[in-house]
């Protein structure tokens, strides 16, 4: 805590968005723990807590929180799980501060960093990434983190220096550039790159997960990999584009191959090409070969376009308690 010392007060509203999923062996340690570290070193601290969708004793405990609490937290129950980001874009929604911190439940990012983070943002950056000397990920996440990485620095034009923390800060001013997104499919880190390139980084320190075992399944970073393709970029159409031709010109070769094997009278192989054989090859590996990747991405596109005209919603808050506010804020 000497450092924190050294940094002095910030007379600033910092908001903290804490998106909950099956958060409740940690909840209660975080809160207490943020109003314990932060509330002497900055102007006042308004936590939004948002359930999304938890099956476990979470929202029984976030009850109690708030009775401990009331004019800290702003507590947001979804109707369902509709993942991390729409999570986030919820809290989003909901914040006053000057400043705003996302941050997960698992204290893999200790909550006392997050001055590190305030003292960093001050300098003037629309957003400040934290990074890490070494990160305490498994193996599995470790590999989605850089295959993700990866994709957005080919796919969004993101410095390939930078590290896509989920523990971040932003401004006031981003924040409210983000939340005019309204789609079903949100990508909070496409939605920044989007918005600004004045970006900052601060080292902070990365702790095992107190949960155990992370909420990312397979599954869920496939989704979030979809969203990065089909909702931020174009580039998946260019490549399949590319892909149909390499494969039409593959289709010439092997043609041309053939031709060849038939004009020398059978010299590739022992024995003569079947008649017609030849020529229903190339035109299944043709027209196959574009037809099943040209329609699987664009199909992926036309889908989301779908699900957006049709206003499929990004969250559905089913309850919100915020008893340190004289009204609830609205949203779409």
């Amino acid at each position: 805590m000497k450092e924190l010392k050294a940094m002095g007060k910030i007379n600033r509203k910092l908001s903290i968005v804490v998106p909950l999923f099956n958060s409740e062996k940690t909840i209660e340690s975080l809160v207490d723990k943020i109003s314990d570290d932060l509330c002497k070193y900055v102007g006042s601290i308004e936590l939004i807590l948002v359930n999304d969708g938890s099956s476990d004793n979470t929202d029984d405990i976030v009850r109690k929180l708030i009775k401990k609490y009331p004019k800290k937290i702003v507590y947001i129950k979804l109707a369902k799980n509709f993942s991390e980001h729409n999570a986030v874009m919820c809290g989003l929604n909901g914040v006053t501060g000057d400043y705003v911190v996302i941050i997960d439940d698992d204290f893999q990012n200790p909550p006392e960093e997050i001055l590190k983070l305030l003292n960093k943002i001050v300098e003037g950056y629309d957003v400040v990434y934290s990074y890490y000397k070494k990160k305490k990920h498994s193996p599995f996440r470790n590999l989605g983190s850089r295959f993700n990485n990866w994709i957005a620095t080919k796919l969004l034009n993101k410095p390939k220096d930078l590290y896509l923390s989920s523990f971040k800060i932003l401004s006031k001013n981003l924040v409210k550039m983000i939340i005019q997104y309204k789609g079903p499919f949100p990508y909070v880190d496409g939605l920044i790159l989007q918005s600004t390139g004045n970006i900052g980084t601060q080292l902070c320190k990365h702790e095992k997960s107190a949960r155990g075992r992370s909420n990312y399944s397979l599954i869920k970073l496939v989704k979030l990999w979809l969203n990065v393709f089909t909702g931020f970029s174009i580039t998946p159409l260019r490549i399949a584009s590319i892909i149909g031709f390499t494969v039409s010109g593959l289709a010439v070769l092997l043609m041309l191959f053939f031709i060849l094997s038939y004009l020398s009278g059978g010299i590739f192989f022992k024995q003569l090409i079947p008649p017609g054989w030849a020529s229903l090859i190339v035109v299944v590996t043709f027209f196959g070969g574009i037809q099943l990747i040209l329609l699987g991405i664009i199909g992926e596109y036309l889908g989301r376009l779908f699900l957006t005209v049709n206003k499929i919603p990004q969250f559905v808050i089913e309850e919100e308690i915020s008893l340190g506010k004289k009204e609830n804020y609205e949203h779409e």
